[in-house]
C-alpha cells in the first residue's frame, strides 16, 4: 500500500533512501556477530568452517611466537662475568699516606680537582683523619651546592648553582672573593698553575679565572651546555659538553685542539690515564680517546635494560687497568683499559648515578665503592665485581663517593645526611645531618663537608697530650707518727718518695696512651713510688735497730 505523499516526507531521507555506507556497516556488523557465534561454539566452527579455523589457529601460533621473540628481545640483558677480561687484572700496592719527619709539623696535602686525581680515584690516604670529628666552621650560602669544592694551598674554590665562584680560607672560612661567571653551573672547578677552569650549563662556556681574585683571564663560548668537570694536564683542558663531544681546548687562550663527537651528549667528567681519556656519554657509551689528537681508541656500548639504552652520568674512575662507571640502567660497569672489553658488570636496585671510589689500602683489598638510588653502598670486588659488603646509605644516593684513610663516605639526596663506614668492614662509624651529593673532600688533615648549600670544617678530635715533667712527684705517702722518726732513732725524719725519673720512651708511651689507660698507668707509678718510700723506711728500721743493738 503506498504511502500518502506528506507521510512520506515526513521521513528522514536517510530513511527513505539508504545510502551506500550505512548498508556496508550493517552487513559488517552481521558477519562479526556470525562469527563470534562460531567463535562461541568451536565444533561447529571446525565443521562448517575448518579452512578459517585452521587460518585462526595459525593466526593463534603465530601470534604467541612473536610475544616470545619480542620478550627475549625486549628483557634485561643478565649481567656479564668474562673471566678471559678478568684475568687481565692488574693489582697495585696499596697507598700509604707519607709519614712525618720527627719534629715537622703535619702537612695538608692539595684536593685540586673533582675526584682528587685526574684518574678520579676519590681516595686519600691520611693518618689520624677518622671520628670523632668536631666543628671548626661552618659556611652557607642559599643557593645550592650540587658539587663540592677543591682544595689547593690552604684555600677552598667552590661554584654553586646561581653560577657564583668564589674561594673560602680553609683556616677562618672567611670568603676571600665571589665572582659571577653565569646563571646556571653544576660543576666542581680545577686548578693549574694558579688558575681555574670552570665549564658552565648556561650560558654554555668555559672561563679561566685568576685563583688569587677570581679575575676572569678568558671566556670560550660553547655549542651547546657544559656540567662535566675538567681536568687541566700540561696545557690543555679536557671536558665534554652536551652537543656530544669532547673537548680539548689551550689552557693559554681557550683555542680548541680538538672536538671529538661520541654517541651523545657527554655529561660526565673525563678521567685522564696513560695518554689517554676515559668518559662515557648519553648514548650508553664508554669512549677512550688519544688526549693528543683526540682519536678515538675504542668505544664499548652498555648492556642497558632491554627496552632502552644505558646513560653514563657517573663520571669514571680509572684503577687496576680498568675503567670502572656507574649507568642509568643500574648497573656497574668494569671494562679493560686496553681494548674497552667488558670485564663485569652488577645490577643494584636503582640508577646507578653515583661516581665510583676505587682504593686499595693497607687493611682493606682492591675494591670499588658506589652507591644507587635504591638506597644502598655497595663495596664491590674491583677484579671480578662480587659484593664484599653493601650497607643501607639511607636514602637515595645520587652524588659520588669519598675515602679518607680506611673510611668511605656517602650522602644521601633523601634525608641529607652524611654516613661513614668502614672500608674492609662496612661499619657505620660516622654520621652528619648535612650532605646531599658528593660531601667529602680532604686536605690530609681536616674534612671539609658539604651539604645542600653549606661548606662545613669538620677536624679529629684528638686526646690532649699529658704534662709530663722528667721530675713527677708522686705524692706523701701517709704514715702513722711513729714512722716519722719519733720512737726510733733521735733527730730521724722519714725520707719524702724520691721523685720518678722517665726515660724519653716512658713519656712518650704515656702521651700516646688514651685518657683511661694513661690514668690507670699513672695510679700504677704512684703506688710503685709509695712501695718505694715504704721499703726505704723499713730499711732504715731495721739498720737503727741494729745498730742499737750492737750498743
Amino acid at each position: 500500500m503506498a504511502l500518502p505523499f506528506g507521510l512520506l516526507a515526513s521521513y528522514p531521507r536517510s530513511v527513505r533512501h539508504p545510502q551506500p555506507h550505512t548498508l556496508v556497516v550493517s552487513q559488517t556488523l552481521s558477519r562479526l556477530r556470525a562469527a563470534l557465534s562460531l567463535l562461541v561454539h568451536p565444533r561447529k566452527l571446525w565443521r562448517e568452517h575448518r579452512r578459517v579455523a585452521l587460518a585462526l589457529i595459525g593466526v593463534v601460533i603465530v601470534g604467541i611466537a612473536g610475544v616470545i621473540v619480542a620478550w627475549q628481545e625486549l628483557k634485561r640483558p643478565a649481567d656479564v662475568h668474562n673471566e678471559n677480561a678478568i684475568r687481565h687484572f692488574k693489582p697495585e700496592p696499596p697507598k700509604e699516606a707519607p709519614k712525618p719527619k720527627r719534629g715537622e709539623a703535619p702537612r695538608t696535602v692539595n684536593w685540586p680537582m673533582y675526584g682528587l686525581n685526574p684518574q678520579r680515584t676519590r681516595y686519600l690516604p691520611a693518618r689520624g683523619v677518622k671520628p670523632p670529628f668536631h666543628k671548626l666552621w661552618r659556611y652557607t650560602q642559599r643557593p645550592l651546592l650540587e658539587f663540592p669544592p677543591i682544595f689547593v694551598g690552604g684555600v677552598l674554590y667552590a661554584v654553586n648553582n646561581s653560577g657564583f665562584a668564589f674561594a673560602l680560607d680553609a683556616r677562618t672560612g672567611a670568603r676571600l672573593w665571589e665572582r659571577r661567571i653565569g646563571r646556571l653551573n653544576a660543576s666542581s672547578p680545577a686548578y693549574s698553575r694558579h688558575r681555574l677552569y670552570i665549564v658552565n650549563l648556561v650560558p654554555g662556556h668555559i672561563v679561566k679565572l685568576d685563583a688569587a681574585n677570581g679575575r676572569i683571564i678568558w671566556k670560550k663560548r660553547l655549542p651547546g651546555r657544559a656540567e662535566s668537570s675538567p681536568v687541566v694536564v700540561g696545557n690543555s683542558v679536557y671536558f665534554g659538553c652536551e652537543d656530544g663531544k669532547l673537548y680539548s681546548v689551550s689552557t693559554v687562550n681557550g683555542h680548541v685542539r680538538w672536538a671529538t663527537q661520541l654517541s651523545g651528549p657527554v655529561k660526565a667528567a673525563p678521567a685522564y690515564y696513560g695518554g689517554r681519556l676515559f668518559v662515557g656519554d648519553y648514548g650508553g657509551s664508554m669512549n677512550a680517546v688519544d688526549a693528543q689528537t683526540g682519536k678515538l681508541i675504542w668505544s664499548t656500548g652498555s648492556l642497558g635494560t632491554g627496552i632502552s639504552g644505558g646513560q653514563f652520568y657517573s663520571t669514571p674512575a680509572v684503577a687496576f687497568g680498568r675503567v670502572y662507571a656507574g649507568n642509568n640502567d643500574d648497573r656497574v660497569y668494569s671494562f679493560d683499559i686496553s681494548d674497552g672489553e667488558l670485564a663485569w658488570t652488577y645490577s643494584t636496585g636503582g640508577y646507578a648515578y653515583s661516581a665510583p671510589t676505587v682504593a686499595s689500602t693497607k687493611h682493606s683489598p682492591p675494591t670499588v665503592y658506589i652507591g644507587s638510588f635504591d638506597g644502598n653502598i655497595y663495596a664491590l670486588n674491583a677484579k671480578n665485581g662480587e659484593v664484599r659488603w653493601s650497607r643501607s646509605a639511607g636514602g637515595q644516593v645520587v652524588g659520588s663517593l669519598s675515602a679518607i684513610g680506611e673510611i668511605v663516605y656517602v650522602a644521601n639526596f633523601t634525608n641529607q645526611t652524611t654516613t661513614g663506614f668502614m672500608m674492609r668492614s662496612g661499619r657505620k662509624v660516622f654520621s652528619y645531618p648535612k650532605g646531599t651529593y658528593t660531601p667529602i673532600i680532604s686536605d690530609g688533615q681536616n674534612l671539609y663537608l658539604t651539604g645542600y648549600s653549606s661548606i662545613t670544617k669538620l677536624a679529629p678530635t684528638r686526646p690532649k697530650p699529658a704534662r709530663i715533667s722528667n721530675n713527677f712527684a708522686a705524692p706523701k705517702p701517709r704514715f702513722p707518727a711513729h714512722a716519722l722518726g719519733k720512737g726510733i732513732s733521735n733527730g730521724f725524719v722519714a725520707p719524702a718518695v724520691k721523685a720518678l725519673d722517665l726515660t724519653p720512651r716512658q713519656r712518650r708511651r704515656l702521651r700516646q696512651m688514651t685518657p683511661a689507660r694513661r690514668r690507670a698507668a699513672i695510679r700504677v707509678l704512684r703506688r710503685r713510688a709509695v712501695a718505694a718510700a715504704g721499703a726505704a723506711r723499713r730499711a732504715h728500721r731495721r739498720e737503727t735497730a741494729r745498730r742499737e743493738g750492737a750498743r
